[in-house]
């Protein structure tokens, strides 16, 4: 009977623990008006992952609400790329503005989104590019999360080039840690 009885106050201490965790679970993430700071590591890859690149990626965003948050993102990038003849460096940057939808209020927050800015340098044409992205945020903390992202980015100069040229596109992934404020 003793047993029985420690298991009994064991379960509901756990029980009475519960709606705290929920609490805490609700109450992490941005609200309506807060900044966000978040520093990855980046990678691109062609469409056919053979020539890759890596770098670093930093966004400053704003939040319209607790689930939309808009911001400027600069990327710097350093490749490496293997051709028939010779290995070339080139390095490359890109700067875009981005508006991403997160789901969900707890700790996990899948999100979706789209940017559009240019990307210059000596590996590169400098051009236009749109893009679509998803990603998830985990927060660790109240405002702290880890995050992965990926975007498709397609590049252009004119209007009849985006159409065109979105089967030609390139993948940009990265892994990284922000916190909101």
């Amino acid at each position: 009977m003793k047993t029985f009885t420690k298991n009994l106050l064991a379960i509901g201490v756990l029980a009475s623990a519960l709606p705290a965790v929920a609490f805490a679970q609700e109450s992490v993430g941005p609200s309506s008006g807060d900044r966000e700071f978040t520093l990855s590591g980046t990678g691109t890859s062609d469409k056919d992952f053979d020539n890759s690149s890596m770098g670093a990626s930093a966004d400053i965003g704003w939040y319209t609400s607790s689930h939309m948050v808009w911001g400027i993102r600069q990327s710097i990038n350093y490749a490496d790329i293997e051709g028939e003849d010779a290995t070339d460096d080139f390095w490359n940057g890109s700067t875009r503005g981005y508006l991403d939808y997160h789901f969900l209020d707890g700790a996990w927050r899948p999100f979706v989104g789209a940017s559009l800015g240019g990307i210059y340098g000596d590996g590169v044409k400098d051009s236009a590019f749109a893009g679509i992205e998803f990603g998830l945020k985990y927060y660790v903390l109240e405002s702290t999360f880890i995050m992965g992202r990926a975007e498709y980015q397609f590049f252009f100069s004119d209007g009849d080039e985006a159409e065109d040229n979105f089967d030609d596109g390139a993948f940009a992934y990265v892994l990284g840690i922000g916190y909101h404020f």
